[in-house]
């Protein structure tokens, strides 16, 4: 059961792509970027309500609320903006695999700040990663795609802003492992980050002017929908079985599983984005995400 929730997150993670595409496309990843924070955070509170008995937690210490509240602006804030932004620039297929990277960056970053150890196997594994993802991102753009993109700067700005999603996501999570430390319950920690996430976010926004441009998306049905369906398939039911997967399985072989998105995002991208992918696409992929699994499992 932990196996195969880990695969169904996996897909969840994968259709969330998809949907924040779709939305991003339509009205803009700022938008798409604030407004399913709010909407996870509803999903999330009354989830915390059933399985916890409040709709938030109480007497946390000011220490976890700095760490997992740190967590939630370096990773859910500045990471995702940078990932919903590639999700337009490049599409979910290179932004996903991009996100490939986050083990190897968290892996770099554990072993920098909280004294993990990082063995020759995993080194190796860190390289044979990096080096599918490069073999798929310096691929000559396909002219016979319509979403691809073509001009080369944008184009790199694109994986510019994929690579700072990676690091704000790596970032994020260390940041979490110090909130999570003991036995804090993770969906609590989770909802924090998020609550955190929405209030600077929103912050910004009504400071800037812009509250009445997120009007926009109500007025756009494809993009609202898109919003609702990548928040609920992502951060509330992808998180959920993400929780339930670490708990019944070992966490390298669920860790594992759960980064299967990139290898499944391409048919789906295939299908439902008209994305045209290539030979090379699919055995770099394969290649970076054989690096991923062992990183965790050697």
């Amino acid at each position: 059961m932990g196996e195969l929730a880990a695969l169904a997150t996996s897909l969840m993670w994968t259709f969330t792509s998809i949907f924040f595409t779709i939305g991003g496309r339509e009205v803009g990843s700022t938008i798409v970027n604030r407004s399913r924070l709010l909407l996870a955070v509803v999903f999330l509170s009354l989830t915390h309500l059933l399985t916890l008995g409040t709709i938030f937690p109480v007497g946390v210490e000011p220490e976890r609320y700095f760490w997992l509240g740190l967590s939630g602006i370096i990773g859910l804030v500045i990471g995702d903006a940078f990932l919903f932004q590639a999700f337009v620039m490049v599409g979910p297929r290179i932004s996903m695999l991009l996100m490939a990277l986050v083990p190897v960056i968290s892996t770099f970053l554990a072993w920098v700040f909280l004294g993990e150890t990082l063995g020759l196997w995993q080194l190796v594994a860190i390289g044979i990663t990096v080096s599918g993802i490069a073999w798929v991102v310096l691929e000559s753009p396909r002219q016979d795609d319509p979403h691809t993109i073509t001009d080369p700067r944008h184009r790199l700005l694109g994986i510019l802003a994929g690579l700072g999603g990676a690091f704000g996501q790596s970032f994020g999570l260390i940041a979490a492992k110090q909130g999570l430390a003991g036995d804090f319950p993770v969906l609590s920690g989770v909802l924090i980050r998020m609550v955190v996430a929405v209030i600077v976010i929103w912050a910004v926004t009504a400071l800037r002017g812009n509250l009445r441009r997120t009007a926009i998306l109500l007025k756009n049905r494809k993009a609202l929908l898109a919003v609702v369906g990548g928040s609920a398939v992502g951060p509330f039911i992808g998180v959920w079985l993400s929780l339930v997967a670490v708990h019944l399985a070992p966490v390298g072989i669920a860790s594992t599983l759960m980064a299967l998105a990139p290898v499944l995002i391409l048919p789906i991208a295939h299908f439902f984005l008209h994305d045209r992918v290539g030979f090379r696409a699919v055995f770099g992929t394969v290649i970076a995400l054989g690096g991923v699994a062992m990183i965790f499992m050697v």
